[in-house]
């Protein structure tokens, strides 16, 4: 067992673990002491000196991020002397920061802005020329690079090095002119790069997907998960009304990662074309869908997308299991729901929910197809009906086999090569614009929640499900 130490901060009593730092034990306790370098997840190289605090029985103020929190240490960061110390390790960090608030993209959740107006106000006094270095450096597909703004926290090095182990970014120069900067003959692409902006604690680092878009005061936080893999990562996503799609609504700005400290590039970016190529409305009435399903149930067969969610699943077996009676489904994720992975967090199914379909029986006690059987089925005739929930057969089988289709059926949130082909289509909302749940390939049940109003006539799958059965 972990051995605890109690220790005084402010005149508070703290409990930590024996050889935590004092930094880490304050964050824990949801007290602020002012850092840049810190970083739960990235080590404490005590750096940036904000961190400062007054210690009882030392003569100098001490670095609260390489400080153990001890039995008895009675520490004080709020104190004339802790203060004095924190502004004028702050004063030494804007010395040469350039005055980009009104044009940085930072600005509403940088940490300079935030210190400043808690621990500086000063008139500062140093008359100096600030020092000039490169600035609008793309780095890479999503990042970049303004240098005169970088306050050499190393947080971003210290990533590229410990996390990706890609090591793209190096600290460069001596004394004033170290800079921040790609190693030479390198790009800034490895599939992590976006979490660079999110460490960034000011504007040196900032991301080219939203940048120039809205400013951050503008933007609503909803709680979700991230449908990009079989992982299914906490993120917020940012909505806003403030984009150049204004006339549109309220529409998806960014997504962040909520409670792992890091996101993977294809769940921050995949959703980026969020509201390009959308299923405006249905193309017949229900009750047309309905009749053309019941003349052709025993040719039918059903290509299932672990896109969907829990409550997707459960309609989905009611329709098409318990009421239809269909043999034929194919859940497999391969070959275009699956992907690259890594020790991280990316998984090799680009899907969310695989196990809220596993876990009523499909692909185990519901046999699948395979996309090979269902084309041998489909050009043989035993399949002349084909009801496809988000995804694109016609890029699998290609698209002169479905024409051999009496009927064809799709229903998603996007159109694709397949939606063109069908007969009807059922516009069905995306992932922001419901709540649900989803089972990530742990068995873990997540929430998520709608942050988007649906656009046009598009509803939930589970709804499309239940409405089709209800007039059967």
């Amino acid at each position: 067992m972990t051995k605890k130490v109690t220790f005084t901060l402010d005149g508070k009593a703290l409990e930590a673990r024996e050889g935590q730092t004092v930094l880490e034990a304050a964050t824990d306790a949801g007290i602020m002491i002012p850092h840049y370098c810190w970083h739960r997840s990235l080590g404490n190289p005590g750096n940036c000196r904000m961190c400062l605090v007054e210690v009882e029985g030392t003569p100098k103020p001490q670095v609260s991020c390489r400080l153990p929190a001890r039995e008895g240490l009675v520490v004080k960061s709020l104190s004339p002397a802790a203060k004095r110390a924190q502004t004028s390790a702050l004063e030494l960090h804007l010395v040469d920061h350039p005055l980009d608030c009104p044009v940085c993209d930072q600005s509403g959740e940088c940490g300079l802005q935030d210190y400043y107006m808690g621990i500086g106000r000063y008139v500062s006094v140093l008359r100096e020329d600030k020092a000039h270095a490169k600035k609008r450096q793309v780095l890479g597909p999503h990042i970049v690079l303004d240098q005169e703004r970088c306050i050499l926290c190393t947080r971003c090095t210290r990533f590229v090095a410990q996390i990706s182990k890609s090591h793209e970014l190096g600290i460069f120069g001596r004394g004033h002119n170290e800079a921040v900067d790609l190693v030479p003959g390198r790009t800034l692409d490895n599939p992590y790069s976006g979490n660079l902006a999110d460490i960034c604690p000011v504007g040196a680092l900032t991301d080219r997907d939203f940048r120039f878009q809205v400013r951050v005061w503008y933007l609503d936080e909803t709680e979700s998960i991230c449908p990009g893999c079989s992982r299914g990562c906490p993120i917020s996503a940012h909505t806003s009304t403030q984009r150049p799609w204004h006339n549109k609504g309220r529409r998806l700005a960014r997504l962040k990662p909520r409670v792992l400290d890091w996101l993977c590039d294809e769940g921050r970016y995949g959703f980026s074309d969020f509201d390009s190529d959308r299923l405006g409305r249905l193309t017949a009435p229900l009750s047309e869908v309905r009749s053309a399903l019941q003349t052709h149930r025993d040719d039918l067969a059903v290509v299932a997308s672990g896109s969907l969610s829990n409550e997707d699943w459960k309609a989905f077996k009611s329709l098409f299991v318990d009421k239809l009676k269909v043999k034929r489904f194919l859940f497999t994720p391969e070959p275009d729901q699956v992907g690259s992975e890594d020790e991280l967090l990316r998984r090799r199914e680009k899907v969310p929910n695989l196990e809220g379909g596993r876990a009523l029986g499909f692909g185990t006690e519901i046999k699948s197809l395979t996309w090979e059987s269902l084309g041998q089925d489909i050009a043989g005739g035993r399949v002349r009906s084909l009801y496809v929930v988000d995804r694109d057969p016609a890029k699998v089988l290609g698209e002169k086999l479905l024409h051999k289709l009496e009927l064809l059926i799709y229903q998603g949130p996007r159109m694709g090569k397949t939606g063109g082909l069908a007969r009807y289509r059922l516009p069905a909302t995306d992932w922001l614009e419901e709540n649900g749940h989803f089972t990530n390939f742990q068995g873990k049940i997540q929430e998520y929640r709608q942050a988007l109003k649906p656009l046009g006539d598009a509803r939930p799958d589970w709804k499309i499900f239940a409405d089709l059965e209800a007039g059967l």
